[in-house]
């Protein structure tokens, strides 16, 4: 592995200052990553207010939505894109949320007072049990169980003999903490099959939803067909500003309409947020295919690339095969250096190839990092050799 030059090991050690700084930290690092020419994909805090404003302006100006009246407490352009959700998903009725953690919430404690039992089974690397604070249990009185604790999805024996009884199944597709891992169309069809010969009712958190078809070769309408409820969200795959959406049947989606009132989500005007979602699903949601192809492109070159001779002493690629459009880089150092590195890689030449890098979670393995990689239109233009001369910078400056 090429050695830095002294120049190159002083930018890399204000680099790592600058991600000390909790202040300016997370700035730089959007203004140096979102600023690059070359990247794989455009995340959230990229750009600029006015750039942001301007796209969505003009976007607005030639769509089929630009006559549609503003929206208050979630009439006219809400309704249009609760609408399409729906449509999408196949499903009877849906409704608009300013966040999904508040949408989930609603759903499973909905379900809870259908079913009579507050109890969700759930992977213990699930969205509600690791990002939001033990929400479930403190607001709405729920609890969890686990089926399994692989770095998977359970299985159907998993749930079918699951010790303790629970009211409803929530299934993460794909389960990000994991990998953004999915398991087969049979094995996701077993599993819903299992936990409705335990009377429950099963939840998709499909935060990631519309990435989803690809793998299991189906429709969406299809996928979200083997649910009882789903949640989408609108600003992860769809390059949305934010928001979620909850579908399933009229009469449960009416009585999320209450809760989502009673959490505070009545908001008096959304329709930037649901512009942007409208904007994702007619722009984003038929690329997502190509994106999750060339995803598949561009792992397979990462992994030769740091295969090669000079590359580190172990990493991992994971999935080996991507089933979305995002996926793991892990390697042997510490996350600040790769941070560091990634951002040096950025402003030095142009070119955005990883971006943050965290340390194993807790209870994993010790003295490895983990980032995520999106693909999305920007990377289409990547090459496989461009990918390895990315990489092979990168690790020299390591």
């Amino acid at each position: 592995m090429a050695d830095q030059s002294e120049t190159e090991k002083t930018t890399a050690n204000e680099i790592a200052n600058e991600i000390a700084n909790e202040e300016s930290g997370p700035a730089y690092r959007a203004r140096v990553w979102g600023g690059a020419r070359r990247k794989l994909w455009n995340a959230p805090a990229d750009g600029t207010l006015g750039t942001r404003l301007r796209d969505l302006a003009d976007w607005v100006a030639g769509s089929p939505y630009a006559g549609l009246a503003l929206d208050m407490y979630g009439n006219g352009v809400v309704e249009e894109l609760e609408r399409r959700v729906a449509e999408e998903l196949g499903m009877p009725a849906a409704a608009f949320f300013p966040t999904g953690t508040m949408a989930q919430q609603v759903a499973l404690r909905c379900w809870a007072g259908r079913t009579g039992n507050p109890v969700v089974a759930l992977h213990p690397l699930a969205h509600p049990e690791v990002h939001e604070n033990n929400a479930f249990a403190a607001v709405s009185g729920l609890r969890t169980v686990h089926p399994t604790g692989e770095p998977r999805l359970p299985t159907a024996d998993e749930v079918r003999d699951h010790p303790e009884p629970f009211g409803t199944l929530m299934l993460e597709l794909p389960l990000r903490d994991a990998g953004f891992v999915l398991p087969t169309w049979d094995e996701l069809v077993a599993v819903v099959d299992a936990a409705r010969e335990r009377d429950a009712v099963v939840h998709f958190d499909g935060a990631r939803l519309w990435d989803c078809a690809t793998h299991f070769g189906r429709p969406l309408p299809e996928i979200a067909g083997l649910a009882d409820s789903v949640y989408v969200s609108f600003y992860k795959s769809l390059g949305g500003m934010s928001g979620a959406a909850l579908a399933g049947p009229e009469e449960l989606i009416e009585e999320t309409r209450i809760w989502r009132h009673r959490y505070g989500g009545q908001v008096f005007q959304q329709y930037p947020a649901a512009l942007t979602a409208l904007r994702g699903l007619d722009v984003e949601l038929p690329r997502l295919p190509s994106y999750v192809a060339h995803a598949r492109v561009v792992a397979d070159a990462l992994r030769a690339a740091l295969a090669a001779p000079g590359g580190p002493s172990w990493f991992r690629v994971h999935p080996e095969t991507p089933h979305t459009h995002q996926f793991q880089v892990w390697l042997p150092y510490d996350p600040d250096i790769l941070t560091a590195a990634a951002l040096a890689q950025a402003e030095q030449t142009g070119t955005t190839l990883f971006r943050r890098w965290f340390p194993a979670p807790a209870g994993g393995p010790r003295g490895l990092a983990v980032t995520e990689v999106t693909v999305s239109a920007p990377g289409l233009e990547w090459t496989s050799a461009d990918v390895t001369t990315a990489v092979r910078d990168f690790l020299s400056r390591l």
